[in-house]
């Protein structure tokens, strides 16, 4: 099934981690995510990431490549981008319409832990980006 490529950030500041927070009816939670959506016909990834991590988070920020993966390749052909974002700052916020989102700092570690608990569910990129800050990018 063709879709849209997508793209997702891994914001990191003072330690912590951001997550988003929003309902998503099909699950009937709202998983812990990282910045993420859709890249618009003729838009660069890493104009989306920025768009998206403004748009979700109000904050921008200096963006890195870091890896892509694909979501579901028995399924679908989307192809997620993933970027690092740091040295954070304040930028317009502008969800969508449809878009009620809480941000969450948290501590990678902690993320983790309370997931392994049960105190949290996580989305792909939720858990992508977790797993790769643990892997590649905790100590730096």
């Amino acid at each position: 099934m063709e879709h849209k490529p997508a793209v997702a950030v891994i914001a990191l500041q003072e330690g912590k981690m951001l997550f988003v927070r929003q309902m998503r009816p099909a699950i009937g939670l709202a998983p812990l995510e990282i910045p993420a959506g859709l890249i618009e016909p003729g838009e660069d990834p890493l104009a989306a990431a920025q768009r998206e991590l403004a748009e979700e988070t109000g904050l921008t920020g200096d963006l890195t490549p870091l890896f892509s993966f694909y979501v579901s390749p028995g399924f679908t052909d989307e192809k997620t981008f993933v970027f690092l974002a740091e040295n954070l700052r304040e930028a317009q916020a502008t969800p969508d319409e449809d878009e009620a989102i809480e941000v969450v700092w948290l501590n990678p570690e902690e993320a983790l832990a309370l997931h392994r608990r049960g105190g949290a569910e996580f989305s792909a990129t939720g858990l992508v980006g977790v797993l790769y800050y643990h892997a590649f990018l905790r100590g730096r």
